[in-house]
C-alpha cells in the first residue's frame, strides 16, 4: 500500500488523465440513466401497446431498479477479481442481449424480464466507474472527477426524455430499445479501445469467504453506511422521480410525451446546473465545504414538493420547480459523498462500491415500490420524495458526528465546518 492509499497495481499500471478517465467512467455510468431516462416517455403508450395496467408499466421500472441494485453486489467484487474491463464486457453483453429482447417481447411479461436484465446489465457503469476513481485518484481529485462524471450524468439525462419524446412523435415505442442496444456496442467499443486495466486480478478477492468478510466489515463501517445513506436519499430520489413523474405529468397534468421531455431539462438540467456551480466552487472551497449548500436546496425543494401540488394543484410549476431545486442540491451532495463511500477501502473498491451502490439504488427502488403502493402519483410524488430527502439529511449529519478512518483522513480532507 502507497502512502496515498493506493492499490500498488494501480499505481504501478499506466494512469489515465482526470479528464479521460472522467468521459471513460461518465460513458459507462450514463447506460444506466439513460436506459431510465429515454424510455419514460414511452411508459404511458405502453399501457395501450400491450392491453395492461398502468401497475404492470410500472413494473418495467421497478424490476428494471430490482436488477440494477441486485447486481451492484456482485458486479463490483467480480471486477476486483476478474478486472475493471472484462467485467465491464460480460455486463455490457447482458445489457445488449435484453434490449434486444425487450424489442420484440410480445407480453408485458416478457418486457419487464428484458428490463430487469438490461438493470442487471447496465449496473456495471456506476460500480466499475467509482472503483476506477478510486484506484487511480485521491482526495479533491477524486472529487473533482466525479464531478465531471456528474456534469456529464446530468448532461445526457436532460437529453434522453427529449430524445425518447421525439422518437415517439416519429417511430414506434421499439425505437427506443434500438437506441439501447445501439448504445451498448458503443460502450464496448470505447472500454476496449481507451480505457486501460486499473487492477491486477486477483480471483482470491471473490472467494465466499473473502467476499463476506469484506462485506461484513463495510456493513460495520458507520462512516461508509451514513455516506452511503445519504447517496441513497438523494440519487436515489431521482430514480424514484423517474417511477412517478411520467404518470404525474402526462396522466394528470395532460402533457404530451415530447412536452414531458422537454418538462423533464428542468430536472436534469438543473443537475447539471448544479454541477457546473460545484465545479467552481470546489475550486476556492473544496467538494466537503459546500455540501451544506446542498442540503439547502434540497430542503426547500422537498418542502415545496410536499405542500404546493396540493395547496395549488398539479401542473408543470408546482411539481418540476420543486424537482429542480432537489436536483440542484444534489449536484453538491454526489462529488464529495461518491468520495467518501470508498475513499476508506483502497483494498476493496469493487466491494466498497459495489455496496454503495446497492444501498444508492436499493433506495430507488424502495421508493419506485412506495410510489407504486400509493396509487396516487401526486400523493406519491409529494410524500415518498421528501421523506427520501429527509433521509438523506439525517444520514449526512450522523456521518459527520463519525470518527474519520485513518485512511480517508488521508485521501480526503474531513467535511468543513462550513464555506
Amino acid at each position: 500500500m502507497n502512502v496515498l492509499g493506493q492499490p500498488p497495481a494501480a499505481a504501478a499500471r499506466p494512469v489515465m488523465s482526470e479528464r479521460r478517465a472522467s468521459l471513460i467512467c461518465a460513458l459507462i455510468v450514463m447506460i444506466g440513466p439513460i436506459s431510465m431516462a429515454l424510455y419514460t416517455p414511452a411508459m404511458p403508450r405502453l399501457v395501450e401497446a400491450f392491453g395492461t395496467t398502468e401497475a404492470m408499466v410500472k413494473l418495467t421500472l421497478s424490476l428494471y431498479f430490482a436488477g440494477f441494485a441486485v447486481t451492484q453486489i456482485v458486479c463490483g467484487p467480480l471486477s476486483d477479481g476478474f478486472g475493471r474491463k472484462p467485467v465491464t464486457f460480460a455486463f455490457m453483453a447482458i445489457y445488449l442481449v435484453a434490449s434486444i429482447a425487450a424489442v420484440f417481447a410480445p407480453t408485458i411479461e416478457v418486457l419487464i424480464a428484458a428490463r430487469f436484465f438490461q438493470g442487471v446489465g447496465a449496473a456495471v457503469g456506476t460500480t466499475v466507474s467509482r472503483a476506477l476513481v478510486r484506484d487511480l485518484f485521491t482526495g479533491e481529485s477524486s472529487a473533482r472527477v466525479m464531478n465531471l462524471i456528474g456534469l456529464l450524468m446530468g448532461a445526457a439525462p436532460a437529453l434522453s426524455p427529449t430524445l425518447g419524446g421525439l422518437m415517439l412523435t416519429f417511430f414506434d415505442w421499439e425505437s427506443i430499445f434500438y437506441f439501447m442496444a445501439v448504445a451498448a456496442v458503443v460502450v464496448v467499443a470505447i472500454v476496449h479501445f481507451a480505457m486501460a486495466e486499473t487492477v491486477s486480478p486477483d480471483p482470491s478477492r471473490i472467494r465466499p469467504r473473502a467476499l463476506a468478510r469484506s462485506y461484513a466489515t463495510l456493513l460495520k463501517d458507520r462512516y461508509f453506511l451514513f455516506s452511503s445513506a445519504t447517496l441513497a436519499g438523494t440519487m436515489g430520489a431521482l430514480y424514484t422521480l423517474a417511477t412517478i413523474l411520467p404518470f404525474v405529468m402526462m396522466t394528470r397534468v395532460g402533457l404530451s410525451a415530447t412536452e414531458f421531455g422537454i418538462a423533464m431539462l428542468m430536472q436534469s438540467g438543473s443537475f447539471f446546473g448544479g454541477s457546473l456551480a460545484v465545479r467552481s466552487l470546489m475550486k476556492r472551497y473544496g467538494a466537503f465545504r459546500i455540501l451544506p449548500a446542498g442540503f439547502i436546496f434540497i430542503v426547500i425543494g422537498c418542502a415545496a414538493l410536499a405542500t404546493l401540488p396540493h395547496w395549488i394543484g398539479p401542473s408543470f410549476e408546482t411539481v418540476m420547480i420543486p424537482v429542480a431545486f432537489y436536483a440542484f442540491g444534489i449536484a453538491f451532495v454526489f462529488p464529495a459523498m461518491s468520495t467518501a463511500s470508498v475513499a476508506a477501502f483502497p483494498h476493496m473498491a469493487g466491494a466498497a462500491s459495489s455496496m454503495a451502490g446497492f444501498l444508492q439504488m436499493g433506495g430507488g427502488l424502495v421508493g419506485g415500490i412506495a410510489a407504486a403502493v400509493i396509487t396516487d402519483p401526486i400523493t406519491a410524488v409529494s410524500l415518498v420524495v421528501p421523506v427520501m430527502g429527509a433521509i438523506s439529511i439525517a444520514s449526512y449529519l450522523l456521518w459527520r458526528r463519525v470518527p474519520e478512518p485513518a485512511l480517508a483522513r488521508v485521501v480526503l480532507p474531513r467535511a468543513g465546518d462550513g464555506v
